[in-house]
C-alpha cells in the first residue's frame, strides 16, 4: 500500500505484551485512519458498560495515510477511547510533530488495553517498540516541559517526540488531556484521564522512515498550490498573522463571543484579548506542525504578577482566550496566558476547564457556593487570580478543585441547590465558544455529536450564506449545499448544512487532516482538492463522494458505538441556559434557542441521516448499507 505502513502496534499494558497486526487494504479503504479506525477497535475490544476508567477501555491513537506526507495540515492523531466525561464515545484530534514521527517510525496507529501494575511508558522506534518504567516521572508534579526533556535525555537522542499526560490525568480529572510539544493537546472528552487510569505515563516515537505515495507530483504540485494560495484567503492570513485568536473581534461584533457564563454575547474588554492584540505585544514568534506553511500556533513570552509565561508552553488559542477569559470576565491577557501555560504545563483541556471555573463563579455570585467552599477564594467574575487559584487547585484535586476537576456537569450533581441550571454542557461537556444562539446549525450539531458539543465537527453558518466568499460557496456546492441561507435562519438546509459538513469533517477527522487547511468554506484546500490527494498519495481512485461516505461511515460507527450504551435521542439536547436565558447587551441582545426549534430539526436530521426519528439511533439497514452492520 501507499501511504500507510500496513502495520498496527497492539499493547496489553496488564501482562505487558505487545504484537504487531497487519490489517488487509480492505480495512484501510473502509476505515482510512483517525476516528473512524479509533472506533472500530473500541467497538472491537471493549464490552458495553465498561467503566472508562478500568482496564477494559482501550485507547488508540490513529493515523492515516496522508499523516507525514510533506504538505501542509496532515500531521495530526485521533485518540479514542469511551470517554469518562459522557460515559459514550471519546475522540480527540491533536497535531505537531509526534504523529509524522510516528508513521516515520513504521506505525499507523497504537491501540492499548488493560491497566499495567506501575507507571510506565512506551518507547516507540524504527519498527520496534518496548515498554520502559516510568515510576520516576509520576506523582511528583513534574510539568510536561520537564518531563519530555528527561525522556528524550533517557533515550539518548534530543528529535525523540513525545506525547503524555500530566498531574490532572495522573490524578484522574476527567477534565485531563494529552500533551505533546508540551502545548499540542487532545484536549476534549477526557482522553488523558483515560490514560491515567492505564499507568501510562507517555509515548516517545522516533523513526527514520518515509512515507511513499503513489503519485509524488500531484502531491508536490497540491502542496505548492496549498502554500502559494495562502495571500489569496483573508481568513487563512489572518490564522497565519494572528492565529485563531484571529476571530476574537468578530465574534465579540456579531454578538456571539461566549461571556459571563454564557448569559452575553459580548464582553467590554475584549480587544484586550484579541489575536492583534496578542501579536502587538505578547507574541514570541509563530510555531507550526510538521510541513504545515501556514504556521498558526502561537507561542508568546509574558508574566502575570511575577510568575513567567514560557514559549515553550505556547500560547491561548481562540477558545482558551475565551474559556479563560470572557467566560470568566477576565480581562487581563497575560493571566489568560498563565493559565493557559499551567494547563499546558499539567494536562488540562483548557475548554472545559475556564467553562468549569466559569460556572464555579456563577454558583458563587448567585450564593450557592461560599467562602467556606472555595476556601477563602473570592470567586466573582473577573478576578483574574482566583482563575489562576482555582486552575492549580484542580490540577492538584485540591479544595475545591477536588469538586470541579471532573467538570461543571460532575460538580452540579454534588452542589445541588440549583447548581445544575447554570451547567453549559452537552452530553456532559462544556460547550466551546461558539454560540449556537448565533450560528443556528450548531444547535442540531451541539445537540447530536456523539462525544458532546463540539465546534470542529462541521462547517459553521457564515461560510454557507449569500455573502459568503464565492470560493466558500462553490465547495459547497461540492457536496451538495447550493441553497446558502441567512446566519440566525434555522430550517431544512441548515440541517442539511449541519449533516452534510458533518460527513466531511468526520472524512478529515478519519483521514487526519487539519480542518483550518481543509475543508468546505475558508480553507486552503477544498472538498474536491482533499479527494485528489487522498488518490495521488495512496493511488486509490477517490471522489468528493467517496470521501463524503467514508465520513458518513465514521459518524455512524461512533453514533452505534453511544447507541450500544443505550444512548440516543434524550442524550441530543442543549443546555437549559441556551433554551430558556436570552442573552443580555450587543447585537445578539434576546436572542435563545426554542425547544420546539430543536426538536423539528432534531427530526429532520434524523430523517436524512437515515436514522431511526424516535430514537435517534442509527437503523440496521443504514449500518448495513455502509458496510458496518458489525458495529450494533
Amino acid at each position: 500500500m501507499f501511504g500507510f505502513t500496513g502495520k498496527i502496534i497492539h499493547v496489553d499494558l496488564t501482562i505487558g505484551h505487545m504484537e504487531i497486526e497487519q490489517p488487509p487494504e480492505a480495512f484501510y479503504r473502509t476505515y482510512w485512519g483517525g476516528s473512524a479506525m479509533g472506533t472500530y477497535y473500541l467497538l472491537k475490544n471493549t464490552p458495553p458498560g465498561a467503566d472508562p476508567l478500568g482496564p477494559e477501555n482501550t485507547l488508540s491513537f490513529m493515523l492515516s495515510a496522508t499523516t507525514g506526507v510533506p504538505i501542509s495540515g496532515q500531521s495530526r492523531c485521533t485518540a479514542t477511547a469511551k470517554s469518562p466525561i459522557s460515559g459514550l464515545i471519546g475522540d480527540s484530534q491533536a497535531g505537531g510533530f509526534w504523529p509524522a514521527e510516528l508513521k516515520f517510525a513504521g506505525f499507523d496507529g497504537i491501540v492499548l488495553t488493560g491497566r499495567s501494575p506501575k507507571p510506565v511508558y512506551l518507547w516507540v522506534h524504527d519498527g520496534e517498540a518496548e515498554l520502559r518504567d516510568a515510576t520516576h516521572l509520576w506523582g511528583t508534579l513534574r510539568v510536561t516541559g520537564e518531563t519530555e526533556q528527561v525522556i528524550k535525555e533517557e533515550l539518548g537522542d534530543p528529535k525523540i517526540e513525545v506525547t503524555q499526560i500530566g498531574t490532572a490525568g495522573e490524578r484522574l480529572s476527567r477534565l485531563a488531556c494529552i500533551i505533546n510539544m508540551s502545548n499540542r493537546a487532545h484536549g476534549r472528552t477526557g482522553m488523558g484521564a483515560v490514560m491515567g487510569s492505564k499507568n501510562l505515563k507517555a509515548i516517545a516515537v522516533r523513526g527514520h522512515g518515509k512515507v511513499s505515495v503513489a503519485d509524488k507530483k500531484a502531491v508536490t504540485r497540491l502542496a505548492r498550490q496549498a502554500a502559494g494560495a495562502l495571500p489569496d484567503f483573508p481568513d487563512m492570513k489572518g490564522l497565519q498573522d494572528y492565529g485563531t485568536a484571529s476571530v476574537f473581534m468578530f465574534q465579540d461584533t456579531v454578538g456571539g463571543l461566549p461571556t459571563r457564563n454564557w448569559v452575553s454575547g459580548t464582553f467590554a474588554q475584549a480587544e484586550a484579548l484579541s489575536g492583534e492584540t496578542m501579536t502587538d505585544t505578547i507574541l514570541k514568534h509563530n510555531d507550526t506542525c510538521y510541513a504545515c506553511s501556514v504556521r498558526c500556533k502561537r507561542a508568546v513570552e509574558t508574566e502575570y504578577e511575577g510568575a513567567k509565561v514560557d514559549p515553550l508552553y505556547g500560547g491561548p488559542e481562540y477558545e482558551t482566550l475565551s474559556t479563560l477569559g470572557s467566560y470568566c470576565c477576565v480581562g487581563d491577557l497575560s493571566a489568560v496566558s498563565l493559565a493557559n501555560q499551567i494547563c499546558a504545563q499539567h494536562g488540562l483541556d483548557t475548554i472545559s476547564t475556564g467553562a468549569t471555573i466559569a460556572f464555579a463563579m456563577d454558583c458563587f455570585e448567585q450564593g450557592i457556593l461560599t467562602l467556606a467552599d472555595t476556601g477563602g477564594i473570592d470567586l466573582r467574575f473577573g478576578n483574574a487570580d482566583a482563575l489562576l487559584a482555582i486552575v492549580a487547585k484542580i490540577v492538584r484535586r485540591e479544595g475545591l478543585g477536588e469538586l470541579l476537576a471532573d467538570g461543571s456537569a460532575y460538580a452540579a450533581a454534588q452542589i445541588g441547590r440549583g447548581a445544575e441550571d447554570l451547567v453549559v454542557a452537552v452530553k456532559n461537556m462544556e460547550l466551546p465558544a461558539h454560540m449556537p444562539q448565533v450560528k443556528r446549525s450548531l444547535e442540531v450539531v451541539y445537540a447530536v455529536n456523539p462525544f458532546g458539543a463540539d465546534h470542529q465537527s462541521s462547517e459553521h453558518d457564515p461560510g454557507y450564506t449569500p455573502g459568503a466568499y464565492d470560493y466558500s460557496l462553490k465547495r459547497m456546492a461540492e457536496i451538495g449545499l447550493t441553497d446558502p441561507q441567512g446566519d440566525r435562519v434555522m430550517n431544512r438546509e441548515k440541517v442539511k448544512l449541519a449533516l452534510y459538513t458533518m460527513y466531511n469533517y468526520s472524512f478529515m477527522d478519519s483521514a487526519n487532516l487539519c480542518q483550518f487547511v481543509y475543508g468546505p468554506s475558508w480553507q486552503l484546500i477544498g472538498p474536491a482538492e482533499m479527494a485528489e490527494l487522498a488518490s495521488a498519495v495512496t493511488g486509490w481512485p477517490l471522489t468528493v463522494a467517496d470521501i463524503q461516505q467514508i465520513g458518513e461511515r465514521r459518524l455512524n460507527l461512533t453514533r452505534a458505538f453511544n447507541a450500544r450504551e443505550g444512548a440516543g435521542r434524550e442524550r441530543d439536547t442543549l443546555p437549559k441556559r441556551l433554551f430558556d436565558v436570552p442573552l443580555n447587551g450587543g447585537v445578539s441582545d434576546g436572542l435563545f434557542i426554542p425547544r420546539e426549534e430543536l426538536e423539528a430539526a432534531l427530526d429532520d436530521y434524523y430523517a436524512m441521516a437515515g436514522w431511526d426519528v424516535d430514537t435517534g439511533m442509527p437503523t440496521e439497514a443504514k449500518l448495513a448499507e455502509l458496510g458496518i452492520g458489525w458495529a450494533m
